[in-house]
């Protein structure tokens, strides 16, 4: 039997920056990890942590990833039939590149990126103060952050498909920090699909992910964030959205793995007639806990916002869910909408709900709820009739409820990839109480 590395954790000294990096990243890099040494651990008394498990937030078991030479990773990263472009990142290592991008467009693994192009990342980089709850993680993340994709799309092009970017954890105790940057500039448009998937079904594991998404004015920016980790991984994902005048943002979270996942979405409309499409689609099952944090931050008069979240609980799984629209100001014919829906596929299953609205404006439009339901039994009778036995019965239902979020990707090829991914899960926990 090889032996176990006895590797030192990741939160007892600061991480090493690549001596090819740019100057200000190293500097930014060092001012991280002094943040996150003194800003103090979340307490369930914070707004921002309550209904939260904290100690799930003990990471100390974790260790930065090794080397790994991710043999089969690239033929196991299978999303779309054709997309534009492919990233294969293992423990944050470029492990293939391919590209059909146009002329102009730049996509790049951003360690690449920040040598060629280190002022147009810098320009960019986390530039929002997280609010959400998890400033102490996304220090953490910047202080470590090695690599992930960079893509910038030039004023006037727009882009025909989809670039996908696979992230595989491997290892015991592996901690990972993919980080996506994606610019549009003036009526530019793009679609992006982040997947988040273990090299084992069993190996523990910590994922601590930002994203940065700009959307320029005029542009369409879809991006989305397929999380199918193994039930032994913890996940921290953090989603910054800007929203510039007259452009579209759709982000989109599809929740089927790890056995922890924190989840903060803040988008800022930044400009009239600006719009954001937050959407989300979980199905946690045994013991999982999602944990889902969002702001709606209206910024700009005439804008439009909708959020649509919908949980399947199975088992004894959890889901908090607490969302704010916030309405600046002169933000006047603000139009936002937030949803929250959970369906409970066992009596076991919790579901907490704290949507919210803070409106400092006139003349908007402004709506927020949440539901939680059992299925009727009705809607099993009327399968059943059918010839359909309970459990596929149940699952079919499951499914219908989780179509209409995922329908809103108005994107078949993104569509058809997502419902896989969803299908997948509901074969094991159909396997599991088989």
């Amino acid at each position: 039997m090889p032996a176990v590395l006895d590797l030192p954790s990741l939160l007892d000294s600061a991480p090493q920056t690549p001596a090819a990096f740019p100057t200000w990243f190293a500097d930014r890099q060092r001012d991280a990890w002094q943040r996150f040494v003194t800003t103090p651990s979340p307490k369930l008394v914070d707004e921002t942590w309550r209904f939260s498990t904290i100690k799930k937030l003990d990471f100390s078991a974790y260790s930065r990833a090794e080397m790994f030479d991710g043999e089969g990773l690239v033929g196991r990263s299978k999303g779309i039939e054709a997309p534009v472009a492919r990233f294969v990142f293992a423990n944050d290592l470029l492990l293939h590149a391919e590209s059909s991008l146009p002329d102009g467009v730049i996509c790049l693994p951003l360690a690449e990126a920040l040598i060629r192009h280190g002022d147009l990342v810098r320009a960019h980089f986390m530039k929002q103060d997280t609010r959400l709850g998890s400033a102490k993680w996304t220090a953490l993340h910047e202080a470590n952050v090695v690599n992930g994709l960079f893509v910038h799309v030039p004023a006037g092009v727009e882009i025909d498909g989809t670039i996908e970017v696979f992230h595989w954890l491997a290892g015991e105790n592996t901690a990972i920090f993919p980080h996506t940057l994606i610019v549009t500039e003036a009526n530019s448009k793009v679609r992006v699909i982040d997947y988040f998937q273990s090299a084992t079904v069993t190996a523990p594991g910590l994922v601590v992910a930002v994203n940065d998404l700009i959307a320029g004015p005029g542009s369409k920016l879809d991006y989305i964030a397929i999380q199918a980790l193994n039930e032994h991984v913890k996940v921290v994902q953090v989603n910054e959205t800007g929203v510039a005048k007259d452009a579209s943002a759709t982000g989109f979270i599809l929740n089927t793995g790890a056995i922890w996942a924190r989840n903060e979405s803040l988008t800022r409309l930044e400009g009239e007639g600006s719009r954001s499409d937050m959407l989300s689609v979980s199905v946690p099952a045994h013991h999982q806990e999602y944990d889902q944090r969002t702001f709606q931050h209206h910024v700009s008069p005439g804008a439009y916002s909708d959020l649509l979240y919908k949980n399947s609980l199975y088992d004894e799984a959890r889901t908090i869910f607490s969302g704010l629209i916030f309405v600046d100001e002169g933000a006047h014919r603000t139009d936002a909408y937030q949803t929250c829906r959970n369906l409970f596929m066992s009596d076991n299953a919790e579901a907490n709900s704290m949507p919210g609205l803070e409106i400092n404006a006139d003349d908007v439009k402004c709506s927020h709820g949440s539901t939680s339901a059992r299925i009727a039994d009705e809607e099993i009778f009327y399968l059943r009739a059918r010839g359909i036995d309970p459990d596929n019965a149940r699952q079919l239902i499951a499914r219908g409820f989780s179509v209409e979020v995922i329908e809103r990707l108005n994107d078949e090829a993104a569509e058809a990839v997502v419902l896989r991914f969803l299908d997948a899960k509901f074969s094991r926990i159909a396997a599991a109480g088989a």
